[in-house]
């Protein structure tokens, strides 16, 4: 009997330690039991890690040599950048299942007992001892690094009660209560956030991760214990809140640094995986691909912006919760006008702003207004970027023979006005739109193809980008934007009240933001 060659319903069915033995099966370590079966799965040509988008040319072959280097690894990176998604993945790479023996705390390997309950059971059963079957899923063991956690959380401690119960003295090594670590045996091991342990509990790992010793009050014990262990760290922690003590990382085989998606089109990926759009929102709410463009580069523009703390990052998270609260914002006001269906607006957009604020640092803080402030101010530059790419640019324009914008330009310098209201139904929307004269040939000579839904979109879009060059003049309202001619929207808002008018300056002048 070959133990290799059976399959995996035949493995499960053996039951004691002289059946494996007769089955032939011979222990492997974890590191090269990920190690064989990534290089089955690379020869095979399949996906190691899929949905890891925008790392196929470099976290993801960083991963890959230190996993055939048989490497303890640490993911180096922000927030948002999948450093734990990647951790808990690697489970994949390991045997679906494995024997340990019944009844121990460590998955003692049956052939290679490591507890001395362990040893006790084998001399006591010999072939006869039992052994079960522990699944990959099983063997992944993820723990947060703060500030409270102990040696005891993670190697372990004695244990009064179990002496007593047993009726052991403390001398006695079975009195020891093991921790995570320990029980981690055979299996992957995480510490997120590294540095966030306190420096006495990193120096606890030292013999672990090279020696295999641990020492539990006073018991010094030869544990070679079998881990993958994998470290997840933000460049932030190693100068505010902590750093990882220097013999830890020199025992830490592989650092690989992780960054953020290099392309908007690898954001819009992700984005498009990870969010989460009910199946009623799907049926309701039509989205165009500019929309989701549009989430995707505040990303980008918060990672660029002088107001945003460049070492908190800005997470993939914040994309994700921005197009479902895009989504949601379209839903809501089909649910006020009770339409079946919307299709979702550029006002729409500034329903995302509380998805923002929670997601960005700030590098002064302020009022508690001003992430709102800065939130507003990256998708206005989210737009300006974005109107490039279907619209002519305003500053040549002006320069140029036939000044596209003109039309429009006149029809809000003879004194016309629109308020584009964010709950308005589609029907008053669409009137709204086609009263301002110019702006529907001025789409279609840019665009080709629409339906009326997405023509009404590249409208409105039209209008927000005309403002953000400073073309016409844009005003929040609590109910939605409204717009006019840029000159009266220097002195005076809607209502007439100047106090109350906050104008937007130039892109190069970002004063009002605090």
């Amino acid at each position: 009997m070959n133990y290799t060659q059976l399959s995996t319903q035949q493995r499960l069915q053996l039951a004691t330690l002289g059946e494996l033995k007769a089955a032939g099966y011979r222990p492997r370590s974890i590191k090269q039991e990920l190690r064989d079966n990534l290089i089955e799965k690379i020869r095979r040509k399949e996906e190691v890690f899929p949905g890891i988008w925008g790392y196929e040319d470099t976290v993801i072959p960083d991963v890959e040599r230190a996993i055939l280097s048989m490497h303890n690894l640490n993911l180096l990176g922000l927030r948002g950048q999948a450093k734990t998604r990647i951790a808990r993945m690697m489970v994949n790479l390991l045997d679906e299942y494995i024997p340990t023996l019944v009844g121990t705390d460590l998955n003692d390997d049956p052939l290679q007992p490591l507890s001395r309950h362990a040893k006790d059971i084998i001399a006591e059963h010999g072939d006869a001892t039992p052994i079960a079957w522990l699944h990959r899923d099983d063997r992944y063991t993820e723990k947060l690094a703060t500030p409270d956690v102990s040696v005891a959380d993670l190697i372990g401690d004695v244990d009064p009660i179990k002496a007593a119960t047993l009726k052991l003295p403390y001398s006695d090594e079975r009195v020891i209560h093991f921790g995570l670590i320990p029980r981690s045996h055979r299996g992957i091991f995480v510490i997120n956030e590294l540095p966030d342990l306190q420096a006495r509990i990193q120096v606890a790992l030292f013999n672990i991760l090279q020696e295999g010793d641990i020492q539990i009050r006073g018991f010094k014990l030869r544990l070679p214990l079998d881990i993958q262990f994998i470290f997840t760290a933000n460049p932030e922690d190693y100068t505010n809140r902590g750093s990882i003590v220097t013999p830890l990382k020199d025992r830490i085989d592989s650092q690989i640094v992780t960054h953020y998606p290099k392309t908007l089109e690898t954001g819009l990926k992700i984005t498009g995986q990870e969010a989460h759009i009910k199946t009623e929102q799907k049926g309701m709410v039509k989205v165009n691909d500019l929309a989701k463009v549009l989430i995707e580069q505040v990303a980008i523009e918060a990672r660029a912006s002088e107001y945003v703390d460049a070492k908190s990052g800005v997470s993939a998270r914040m994309t994700i919760s921005a197009y479902e609260s895009l989504v949601s914002a379209a839903e809501r006001r089909a649910l006020l006008n009770g339409e079946k269906s919307t299709y979702v607006r550029v006002s729409d957009l500034y329903g995302v702003v509380p998805a923002i604020c929670g997601k960005v640092e700030l590098v002064y803080e302020g009022e508690v207004e001003g992430p709102v402030i800065v939130a507003q101010n990256l998708i206005a530059k989210a737009i300006r970027t974005q109107f490039l790419n279907f619209f002519p640019d305003p500053e040549k324009a002006k320069k140029g023979k036939r000044n596209f914008f003109a039309k429009i330009v006149e029809w809000f310098g003879s004194g016309n006005e629109i308020d584009l209201f964010s709950d308005m139904t589609d029907r008053e929307y669409q009137a709204r739109l086609k009263t301002i004269e110019g702006l529907d040939d001025f789409v279609d000579e840019f665009t080709s193809r629409l339906s009326r839904e997405e023509k009404l979109f590249m409208m409105e879009f039209a209008l927000h980008g005309m403002a953000e060059y400073s073309l016409i003049g844009k005003q929040s309202l609590d109910q939605g934007m409204h717009f006019k001619d840029l000159v009266s929207s220097m002195f005076s808002g809607p209502g007439g009240d100047d106090e109350d008018f906050d104008f937007e300056d130039d892109e190069d002048d970002d004063t009002n933001l605090f």
